[in-house]
C-alpha cells in the first residue's frame, strides 16, 4: 500500500533560507553541493488508487561558482532518501577535509546539541579524510534520512589546512499536534495514543511515518483493509494532519457467474440471474456511504450462502468514479432450485398409492418457497401445500410469512397397541385437515417472535380410513365423542439464542417458549391453552483427545402442560427419540403435562465424524389420568423412564445426521435416527 506523503518544504518556503540562499555569499571560487536528498522509487499505490498530489522533484546539483536555487513552493511527497552512498565516478576529484562544521541558516536559532550530534553520526566526512563531490550528496542524503531536517546544504571552502565543509541544516519544527481528515470509524484516542509521545518534541519525519504504518496497522486489524493514509500535510507552526482514505463504499452490485466462472457471456454481455437483485442486497450489513470492512463483509457472505440459492459466491472490488471509494460487487452462481419427484408402492394399511412431489426454493426470484407433496392411494388421498417467504418485501423488520393447507394422516402414540379399535383391535389413524399460516420477526440478533393460526378437522379413523369414536376399551377419541373435533388454534412462539455457534456450541444457552390458546368452535369447542417451554445449556470441556474440535456438555430441560379442555390426542407423549431415548415412540406414557431431562456429552471423533454420551429422564408429573380416557394407564405405560447410551454425529451438508443406540430403565433397546441435535 503506497502512501504518499508531504515534506516540510512548506516549512522551509516560508523561513529566510529560502529568501536568503545559503551560499549566495560564497565566492565564486567555492565548491558548492546541491542540498537536496537523491530521489528514491516508490511503489505504485494499491487499488483502489487514491488521487495523489504531484511528487516534488528534488534539485539537482549546483554547477561550481552558482549558488543553489531554493526549492519551489510546490506540493512534494514525503519520501526518506536512502542512505547508501551511490556509485562515485572513477576519475572523481578527491580533496582532504580540514574541518566539518555544522550551522543553520542565518538568522535561525543554533542547532540544539543533541542534533549536532546526530549530524556527526550521520555523516561520513570526517576531519583528516578525503571527500568527493558524491561523499558530499551521500551524507547530505544520510542527514535527510535522520528525519528531522526540511533543508540541508553542504558548503566547501578552502583553507590552509584543507577544505572545510559546513552543513548547512534547517531543522523540522516543534510538533504541536496531529490531526486527521476524512476519518469515519477512527476511534477516539488512537492518534493521541501512536502520536501523543512526539507532541512537544522537533518534528521527526521517521517517526511520523512509523506512527502512520501504525495507525494503518489499527485499520488492518480492525478489518479496514482498504484504508490508507493518502496525504500529509504539515504548516510551519508544527501541525500536522493526515488526510485518511478509509476505503467509502460508492455502490454495490450484484453479478451473476457463469458456468464458465465468468460474469459476462462470449457477446461481452452481462450473465443474467433468476435471483433479483435485492434478494441478495437486502442480506448485506454493508451499505453505500459505509466504510468497507472485511469482517463485517464475510458475515455478509455467509448470510447469502445461507439462503440457499448459490453454489459459489464472491466479493470484487473497484475503484468508483472518485478514485477514494470502491464498488463492491457481489459476484454469485446460482444453483438448481426446483425439483420434481413421482413414485408409486404398495401398503398394507393405504393399498397402492402414488406420490408426486413439488419443490421450488426460489420461485419469481425472490427467494420464496413453494412446495407440493401429494399421495393419492385406494382409499385416501393426502396432500401439503406449503408457501414460504422469508422476508416479506419492503418491510424493515425482516417479517417472515409462511402458510400451508394440509391433509395429513399419521399413526397415534397416544392410542396404541396393545388398546386399538374395532372388532380387529386395529391401531388408529390421526387425520388432520386444515390450514394456517404464520408471522414471524426477529426481535434483536438473537431473538425472535412468531405469531400465527391454524384451523384442523381432526378425525380418528380406522386402516379402511372409517370414523372411529371409542377405543377397544370403550374409552372415548376425540372431545366431541363423534371421532372429530374442530380446532382453532392462536399460536405465539418467542426463542433467545445466546449459543456461541447455531451449529456446534460449546458455551451459552437457548430459551424457547410456545403457547397455542383454542377459539372454541364447531365439533367439541374445545378451549384450551397449551404451553411447552424448553431450556438448553452447554459447558465447554476438554475431557477426550480422538481429534481437534469441539467439547461441550450440553443439559436440556423441557415441561409442558395444558389447562382446559384436553383431546385425548393432543396429549404429551414421552419416549422416542427426541423425548426419552431407548424407549419406543410413546411407551413410556402420555399426560396433561410433562417434564424431561437431558444431558450429553460431545466430543470430535475424527474429521466430519463426532461422538455423543447421553442420558435422558421424562415423566408425565403424575397427570396421565387426567387426559379423557386415561390412554396411557389404560395401556400400562409407567408415565416416566430414563434412558441413557451413546451415539455418532455424521455432519452433511443438511446438518448434523444422528444415529443413538439407547437402553432404558425397563431394560429395552432402542436405535433411533435423526437430522440434527436432539436440542
Amino acid at each position: 500500500m503506497r502512501i504518499n506523503l508531504l515534506v516540510f518544504t512548506a516549512i522551509a518556503a516560508s523561513s529566510t533560507l529560502l529568501s536568503n540562499p545559503l551560499l549566495a555569499k560564497a565566492a565564486p571560487a567555492r565548491q558548492e553541493i546541491a542540498q537536496a536528498p537523491t530521489p528514491q522509487p516508490t511503489p505504485p499505490p494499491a487499488t483502489p488508487t487514491p488521487s495523489t498530489p504531484p511528487t516534488n522533484t528534488p534539485t539537482q546539483p549546483a554547477q561550481p561558482a552558482t549558488p543553489p536555487q531554493p526549492p519551489q513552493p510546490t506540493t512534494p511527497t514525503f519520501t526518506l532518501p536512502s542512505n547508501t552512498p551511490a556509485p562515485a565516478p572513477a576519475a572523481e576529484v578527491q580533496v582532504l577535509v580540514g574541518e566539518v562544521a555544522i550551522k543553520t541558516p542565518e538568522g535561525q536559532p543554533p542547532l540544539p546539541p543533541e542534533l549536532q550530534q546526530r549530524v556527526y553520526d550521520a555523516i561520513a566526512t570526517k576531519p583528516g579524510r578525503t571527500v568527493t563531490k558524491t561523499q558530499l550528496q551521500s551524507d547530505i542524503n544520510a542527514i535527510f534520512a535522520t528525519g528531522f531536517f526540511s533543508n540541508v546544504q553542504a558548503e566547501p571552502e578552502d583553507t590552509d589546512i584543507g577544505v572545510r565543509v559546513t552543513f548547512f541544516v534547517l531543522p523540522n519544527p516543534v510538533l504541536k499536534s496531529v490531526n486527521t481528515e476524512g476519518t469515519k470509524v477512527l476511534e477516539a484516542g488512537v492518534i493521541d495514543r501512536i502520536f501523543g509521545s512526539q507532541i512537544g518534541k522537533v518534528t521527526n519525519l521517521k517517526d511520523i511515518q512509523t506512527g502512520v504504518k501504525e495507525l494503518e496497522k489499527y485499520y488492518q486489524d480492525k478489518g479496514y483493509v482498504l484504508a490508507q493514509i493518502v496525504d500529509i500535510k504539515a504548516t510551519p507552526e508544527g501541525n500536522i494532519n493526515l488526510v485518511v482514505s478509509e476505503g467509502v463504499i460508492e455502490g454495490i452490485k450484484v453479478a451473476f457467474i457463469n458456468e464458465d466462472g465468468k460474469t459476462v457471456d462470449k457477446d461481452g454481455k452481462p450473465v443474467s440471474g433468476n435471483t433479483r437483485d435485492f434478494i441478495i442486497t437486502r442480506e448485506l450489513t454493508i451499505k453505500e456511504g459505509e466504510i468497507f470492512n472485511k469482517n463485517t463483509v464475510q458475515g455478509d457472505l455467509q448470510k447469502v450462502f445461507a439462503l440457499g440459492l448459490f453454489e459459489d459466491l464472491n466479493i470484487g472490488l473497484a475503484p468508483g468514479t472518485d478514485p477514494r471509494k470502491v464498488i463492491v460487487t457481489v459476484n454469485v452462481k446460482e444453483r438448481n432450485t426446483g425439483s420434481i419427484a413421482a413414485g408409486a408402492g404398495l401398503s398394507s394399511s393405504t393399498g397402492l398409492f402414488g406420490t408426486v412431489s413439488f419443490q421450488q426454493q426460489n420461485l419469481g426470484g425472490n427467494n420464496q418457497k413453494l412446495g407440493l407433496d401429494i399421495q393419492v392411494g385406494e382409499r385416501e388421498l393426502l396432500f401439503d401445500l406449503n408457501f414460504t417467504d422469508p422476508w416479506l418485501a419492503g418491510d424493515p423488520y425482516r417479517t417472515s410469512f409462511t402458510a400451508n393447507l394440509f391433509n395429513r394422516r399419521l399413526f397415534s402414540y397416544v392410542f396404541d397397541s396393545p388398546v386399538g379399535i374395532g372388532a380387529d383391535n386395529d391401531t388408529p389413524r390421526i387425520n388432520r385437515l386444515g390450514t394456517g399460516f404464520s408471522f414471524s420477526r426477529p426481535l434483536s440478533s438473537n431473538t425472535t417472535a412468531s405469531l400465527g393460526l391454524r384451523y384442523e378437522r381432526v378425525s380418528i379413523t380406522d386402516s379402511n380410513n372409517a370414523i372411529a369414536t371409542v377405543d377397544s376399551l370403550g374409552n372415548p377419541l376425540t372431545s366431541s365423542g363423534t371421532g372429530q373435533d374442530d380446532l382453532l388454534l392462536l399460536q405465539f412462539a418467542y426463542a433467545s439464542d445466546q449459543r456461541d455457534n447455531p451449529i456446534k456450541p460449546s458455551s451459552g444457552s437457548v430459551f424457547r417458549i410456545a403457547t397455542e390458546q383454542s377459539i372454541p368452535i364447531g365439533l367439541g369447542s374445545i378451549f384450551l391453552n397449551r404451553v411447552r417451554a424448553s431450556y438448553s445449556y452447554f459447558i465447554p470441556v476438554n475431557f477426550l483427545n480422538f481429534s481437534e474440535g469441539t467439547q461441550a456438555l450440553a443439559f436440556n430441560l423441557q415441561a409442558g402442560t395444558v389447562i382446559g379442555t384436553l383431546p385425548p390426542y393432543e396429549a404429551f407423549q414421552l419416549g422416542g427419540s427426541n423425548s426419552v431415548r431407548g424407549w419406543d415412540e410413546g411407551k413410556i406414557g402420555s399426560g396433561r403435562s410433562f417434564g424431561i431431562f437431558s444431558a450429553e456429552y460431545r466430543f470430535p471423533v475424527f474429521n466430519i465424524v463426532g461422538g455423543v454420551l447421553f442420558f435422558d429422564y421424562g415423566t408425565d408429573l403424575g397427570s396421565a389420568s387426567s387426559v379423557p380416557g386415561n390412554p396411557a394407564g389404560a395401556r400400562n405405560k409407567p408415565g416416566s423412564g430414563a434412558g441413557y447410551g451413546i451415539g455418532v454425529r455424521v455432519q452433511s451438508p443438511l446438518g448434523a445426521i444422528r444415529v443413538d443406540y439407547g437402553l432404558s430403565s425397563n431394560g429395552g433397546t432402542q436405535f433411533s435416527f435423526g437430522l440434527g441435535e436432539k436440542f
